[in-house]
């Protein structure tokens, strides 16, 4: 099941117009509008193999992003619930702290209408260049308080807004 959305969120990131018109169906206009701005900045995107890896890995000149996709028919993610959840985490910060990435989480959250997903990134401590900025105003996955990761959908940053904001960043 997990795999119908990683096409779907590289659908987008690609700016492949089938997908666009598919995942904006049920979106405001001004949702609409942000996705379609992919078009002016699309990524090359690759998916991952394996099942400790990124899903994604979203490149363009200026930004490099691995990416995990989550879904879920529940609004919040906890990744105590699974070790391995835990451990992938934990593995995609620290290689992104060792490589100065920021990591991208793509939380699809089914059965909603109009902007289904939302990004959060991990904290990775400093990140440089292009991407502070970015990597600044993205949401973080909190730890509750036992330092477990949760990930809250209404938490996130709208997959339209990212989109927006980036497109905007790169002109």
């Amino acid at each position: 099941m997990g795999r119908i959305f990683e096409r779907e969120l590289k659908g987008i990131l690609r700016a492949e117009e089938d997908m666009l018109d598919r995942v904006t169906k049920t979106c405001e206009v001004d949702e609409r509008k942000a996705y379609y701005r992919i078009r002016e900045r699309p990524f090359m995107v690759v998916r991952g193999a394996g099942s400790l890896g990124v899903d994604l890995v979203a490149i363009r000149s200026d930004i490099s992003l691995p990416i995990e996709v989550k879904s879920s028919v529940n609004d919040v993610l906890r990744f105590s619930r699974s070790e391995k959840l835990a451990i992938q985490a934990h593995e995609m910060m620290e290689d992104c702290r060792r490589v100065g990435l920021m990591p991208i989480y793509a939380f699809r959250y089914k059965r909603h209408r109009g902007d289904a997903w939302r990004v959060f990134t991990l904290d990775v401590g400093q990140i440089n260049g292009r991407l502070k900025v970015v990597y600044q105003r993205l949401p973080k996955i909190a730890p509750s308080k036992d330092g477990n990761l949760i990930m809250r959908w209404h938490d996130g940053m709208p997959l339209s807004k990212f989109i927006d904001y980036i497109v905007t960043l790169s002109s």
